[in-house]
């Protein structure tokens, strides 16, 4: 499993009534530290973690105060410093160096600190934000309140979190070398969508771990992408006429990135195939698609691509930045 956070949640409703569970967030950090703030890990009676608050470092003190706070029913936080020589993280020889303050909040079937309600809306990729209130077992959810590139903030003892949904990644394409582009965006914990007309491609027995596979390259294509959100496209097939069918279906969505594989010359020629040019489309296309970081085997490909579609969403690069690049 991934370390989203949908994930995550995914685990905790299949056995929510089974157990007890605690939900563990970090609420601040001071210097250097490998999670942020929002950052959130499940934690069961059977001793089960799902997720991570620091880089494993922690994992065990964390499970063992979890217990605590099944047994007692309150919330606990803890501060873990590895800046001071007696503090248990320094003693662990963590090489942050910083501040990590953690909230342990215990579930139950009276209070399931709206956890339901934001699982709800990450399955329905809808955006919100997750109210905690620090040292207390008071939590919400409140649906479409986040801006554009929302940030977790501590206020007056309310740590509020973005619940944004996991990237979905489109690839056009069902050849061999789309196989490790799923397979590794799926590590990462997105979801994938895979289309290609051709019945020799995109076989269900070489892309098991893809969310949906699709066939058409027509306007169900264009609603598709609307209806399930997806984020970004990446255009693969390795024939002129299917880049372009697939780059006509991309016209009218929302997506913020769009990569192209190959040469530029044929970027040339599929725009020219397709009738249409990148002002026609949501986002400047990446073309070739994927950052220059060397290698020539299909995984590096891959790695490159999802590289290049991951900055864009996290918004490390812009899609301006990639047609400069490529012009």
């Amino acid at each position: 499993m991934s370390n989203h956070l949908s994930s995550l949640l995914a685990e905790w409703i299949k056995a929510k009534h089974d157990t007890e569970w605690v939900l563990g967030t970090v609420y601040k950090t001071e210097g250097s530290a490998y999670r942020k703030a929002g950052a959130m890990m499940m934690i069961n009676g059977h001793g089960q973690q799902f997720g991570l608050l620091s880089g494993g470092c922690l994992e065990a003190d964390i499970i063992r105060n979890a217990r605590k706070v099944m047994r007692t029913g309150r919330a606990m936080t803890l501060c873990y410093d590895a800046t001071d020589e007696d503090d248990l993280s320094f003693q662990l020889g963590i090489g942050c160096g910083g501040k990590v303050y953690i909230m342990l909040q215990p579930l139950s079937r009276e209070n399931d600190l709206g956890l339901t309600s934001v699982y709800e809306a990450l399955q329905a990729r809808t955006s919100g934000t997750y109210h905690q209130k620090i040292g207390d077992t008071l939590a919400y959810f409140k649906q479409g309140e986040n801006d554009h590139s929302p940030k977790t903030i501590l206020k007056d003892d309310w740590l509020i979190t973005p619940i944004i949904a996991e990237p979905h990644l489109l690839v056009i394409g069902g050849g061999i070398d789309a196989r490790p582009v799923v397979t590794i965006a799926k590590e990462l914990g997105w979801r994938v969508s895979l289309v290609d007309p051709r019945a020799a491609n995109a076989r269900a027995d070489y892309f098991a771990k893809a969310d949906a596979i699709l066939r058409k390259l027509d306007t169900s294509l264009t609603h598709y992408i609307k209806d399930q959100k997806v984020d970004a496209a990446v255009l693969m097939s390795h024939s002129v006429n299917l880049d372009a069918q697939g780059l006509t279906c991309l016209q009218g969505t929302s997506l913020k990135h769009i990569a192209l594989l190959g040469p530029r010359h044929r970027y040339d020629q599929v725009m020219e195939r397709a009738g249409i040019t990148d002002f026609d489309l949501p986002c400047p296309v990446s073309g070739p698609a994927g950052l220059d970081i060397g290698g020539q085997l299909p995984e590096s490909i891959a790695l490159s691509i999802l590289a290049e579609a991951h900055a864009v969403l996290h918004e490390k690069i812009t899609p301006q930045t990639i047609r400069l690049a490529a012009e």
